[in-house]
């Protein structure tokens, strides 16, 4: 919860308060080493990181160095980073109207040396939150140095400045988060003649612009991210900017079949319910389509794409509710294809797999089904379900069948209250839990070829 700033608004009121002055990289270190000693979280959302990439994190950190997180697209790399700003004080005092946010017990732009000089103990004091303390850019290969680091502003110049005055350089991105966190994503995009900018920043600590003899001292956190294909492919990050980063942090995909889970449980923003079952089903779908032959390893399967995945299920669920009437939406394994039809262009197959990515795609989403049924089902009594089938009889399903008719065609099951504790079923009564519980079952059975499955356009018909 953000707290309202300390009062003092001069220099004199500010030394009143007895506030110290630390640079950036000690104020992060002071506040990480008091976090952890209080056993606090660190790093808020962050999952399936705590063993491997957090520890490594810390030591950059508490040895106050620039670092590259290098990982696939969608490992969390941004999300981390910004996670960082919560280790930032809560606000911070900057010289009034400051463009670099000087501190006013050192202030470095000429502007503020010379304010300084004139009012002393009555310089203004403004004070900064952390959130505006953090800025990033995505690098682009159009991305020039005045964008990162600054260029001379003609209208300044306009104005009656003389070229040689300070005053007259608009500074870029970088110089504008002095004080603060800055972080370049996709590093190796930018061209390197722009990467050469950043090294003055990660030694010297200090920016050079134009033919100006301007030496302006950073205090500055520098994070950068970039994806291991990029070093040889779309660009690299030049061996001397490299060799100025302190630590390289390699992230991964979730390691374990729970944390992709939690990932998705957390991300995804569900229009309907969606249950545990499913979810493992989706997760363990994702990990599938990773591990493939079939799929071009090197492009990497996005978290995202778990995430989209149980969102893609919880809207089918909801457009079911809407057609049929169905007042209790919640999602079955008939909504479970169209994950396969809507997230096909997020997958990059090998060449040789061109035409056959549905049928890939397919055969793993049912792999998934099965692997969940044999983990959460494989030892149940599911007797009561099958004798339902003994006499050769059917139960049609489908993606517009609502769960009160699905039960109503199933009829009474002996055993459903187990069946549902051992698919961790929360919805009690509820006709669509039950309906999913169900259904998830049939589709069980029906893979592990204890009941036969026809599908026609629109329905499902499972018979003994």
């Amino acid at each position: 919860m953000t707290t309202n700033p300390p009062k003092a608004t001069t220099l004199a009121e500010l030394r009143a308060l007895g506030h110290r002055y630390k640079p950036v990289k000690i104020e992060i270190r002071d506040n990480l080493l008091a976090r952890m000693r209080a056993g606090d979280v660190r790093f808020p959302g962050i999952v399936g990181f705590d063993d491997t990439v957090l520890p490594q994190v810390e030591r950059a950190l508490l040895a106050c160095h620039d670092f590259v997180l290098l990982g696939e697209r969608g490992q969390g790399k941004t999300r981390l980073i910004r996670t960082l700003v919560g280790l930032l004080d809560e606000w911070t005092p900057v010289v009034a109207g400051c463009d670099i946010n000087d501190h006013p017990y050192r202030p470095v732009c000429a502007r503020c040396v010379a304010l300084a000089a004139e009012y002393g103990d009555e310089l203004p004091v403004a004070w900064k939150n952390r959130d505006e303390r953090y800025g990033e850019k995505l690098a682009t290969p159009d991305t020039s140095v005045g964008d990162l680091i600054g260029d001379i502003d003609p209208i300044k110049v306009a104005e009656g400045r003389t070229l040689g005055d300070p005053q007259t350089v608009h500074y870029g991105l970088l110089p504008r988060f002095n004080r603060g966190i800055f972080s370049v994503n996709e590093l190796p995009d930018l061209a390197e003649r722009i990467q050469v900018s950043l090294l003055n920043v990660l030694e010297e600590r200090d920016i050079q612009i134009r033919g100006y003899a301007l030496r302006l001292p950073l205090d500055v956190l520098l994070v950068a991210s970039a994806n291991p294909e990029d070093y040889t492919n779309r660009g690299r990050i030049i061996t001397p900017l490299k060799d100025r980063f302190g630590a390289e942090i390699r992230t991964h995909y979730p390691l374990s079949l729970s944390d992709e889970i939690d990932l998705v449980v957390q991300e995804a923003e569900l229009a309907a319910p969606v249950p545990g079952h499913l979810l493992e089903v989706l997760a363990r779908f994702t990990r599938l389509v990773r591990e493939s032959p079939a799929v071009d390893q090197r492009s990497g399967i996005s978290a995202r794409f778990a995430i989209a995945a149980a969102e893609t299920v919880a809207a089918s669920a909801l457009r079911r509710a809407a057609l049929t009437g169905e007042s209790d939406p919640v999602a079955r394994v008939c909504d479970l294809p169209a994950v396969v039809d809507t997230l096909q262009g997020k997958v990059e197959f090998e060449v040789s797999e061109e035409g056959r990515e549905h049928e890939v795609l397919s055969h793993l989403l049912r792999r998934a089904i099965a692997e969940t049924f044999r983990a959460r089902l494989g030892n149940a009594d599911l007797s009561g379900i099958l004798d339902r089938f003994e006499e050769g009889e059917t139960v049609e399903s489908g993606e517009l069948v609502p769960a009160s008719e699905l039960l109503r065609r199933i009829g009474p099951v002996k055993g459903l209250a187990k069946i549902m504790e051992r698919l961790d079923v929360t919805g009690g009564e509820s006709p669509g839990h039950a309906a999913a519980a169900l259904e998830f079952t049939l589709e069980g059975l029906y893979l592990m070829r204890r009941l036969s499955k026809d599908e026609l356009p629109g329905k499902t018909v499972y018979g003994g």
